[in-house]
């Protein structure tokens, strides 16, 4: 019964390390949009391509892995609605509907559920699972934002491929490497890593 208990008290994600419920847990899912709104802004855009190399990918990750499931999605779901309603957040400070990028921030809201159901069952404890829960994220969101490009574009899945998923293959790996370095350390910093 003990055992059982202290389990339970376990935190499953970063973010349960701090204290407080439903206060911690608004001001998470808040902070949470504000990061991958800021994030936004920090865009080097590249020749031929409307879509630009941005920090929003990675503080998605970043999100469902500290967060977990249900709040990460949720600050998904604020940035997403909010940028919808006209808050000038999205890359290069815009809003609405009409940018072609829209299709990966619509993926926003499952990678950071999926990454963040993934690390509260520990995938985020070691370099490895961080890596391959990292990599899942990433193709859930060019799962949702290549197609939607091809759409908004009105180009084929080949060209679309090209312009919204090719260009970003080295600097996806270079934030799935980060965080594979980053995740573990600041649990083990943290002194409450779990074996899983």
């Amino acid at each position: 019964m003990a055992t059982a208990h202290a389990a339970r008290r376990r935190p499953a994600v970063l973010g349960d390390l701090l204290p407080g419920a439903l206060a911690r847990d608004a001001a998470l899912v808040a902070g949470a949009a504000a990061l991958t709104g800021l994030a936004a802004q920090i865009a080097i855009p590249l020749p031929g391509t409307p879509v630009p190399v941005t920090g929003q990918t990675f503080a998605v990750l970043l999100a469902g892995a500290a967060l977990g499931p249900g709040r990460a999605a949720l600050g998904m779901l604020l940035y997403l609605a909010a940028g919808i309603a006209g808050m000038p957040w999205f890359t290069d400070g815009e809003s609405g509907t009409g940018v072609p990028t829209l299709g990966y921030v619509i993926g926003f809201v499952a990678a950071a559920a999926a990454v963040g159901a993934m690390t509260q069952r520990g995938a985020d404890r070691t370099p490895a699972r961080t890596a391959a829960t990292m990599l899942a994220g990433t193709a859930i969101m060019y799962a949702a934002g290549v197609p939607y490009l091809m759409a908004s574009l009105d180009v084929d899945l080949a060209r679309a491929v090209d312009l919204g998923l090719t260009p970003f293959l080295a600097g996806d790996a270079l934030k799935v490497l980060l965080a594979a370095a980053l995740l573990p350390a600041a649990w083990k910093f943290t002194g409450a890593a779990r074996d899983r």
